[in-house]
């Protein structure tokens, strides 16, 4: 397990309680897992995404993750329709543990409410939570 001193958390991304990360590109915000939850799963062997035209809630679940620990829900951290899918994940889920925020991302949305991502945690908030939990 990686130090929280250790973990890759980028600025321009906005996090989760149950650690998601989301990042606005453009008219979409792309959504993955964080270095923190990827390296608390361990190796990932599955991922699990919805269908493209696919609409979710700002909170609701959107998919799983399956590694050699455990099977854990992913959940929105906005609402919105699905436009992408990160399809090279069918053939190569180890990407979220390689690469969370670049090859690894998960989904693209399209927010039915650009305000939510403002609700959403920045990397020092973040960051705090995680030390939280460490203790």
């Amino acid at each position: 397990m990686k130090e929280i001193s250790a973990l890759n958390l980028p600025e321009d991304c906005r996090y989760t309680k149950d650690h998601e990360w989301s990042k606005a590109e453009g008219e979409t915000v792309k959504i993955g897992i964080s270095d923190y939850a990827q390296d608390q799963l361990g190796d990932i062997v599955f991922v699990e995404v919805p269908e493209v035209g696919d609409s979710f809630d700002e909170g609701e679940e959107f998919g799983t993750l399956e590694s050699v620990k455990a099977v854990s829900e992913l959940y929105m951290p906005i609402g919105g329709e699905i436009t992408a899918i990160n399809e090279a994940l069918e053939d190569a889920p180890e990407l979220v543990n390689s690469d969370p925020y670049g090859e690894g991302w998960m989904i693209e949305v399209k927010p039915a409410d650009a305000a939510e991502l403002d609700g959403l945690m920045d990397k020092n908030a973040y960051l705090e939570l995680l030390k939280g939990q460490g203790e």
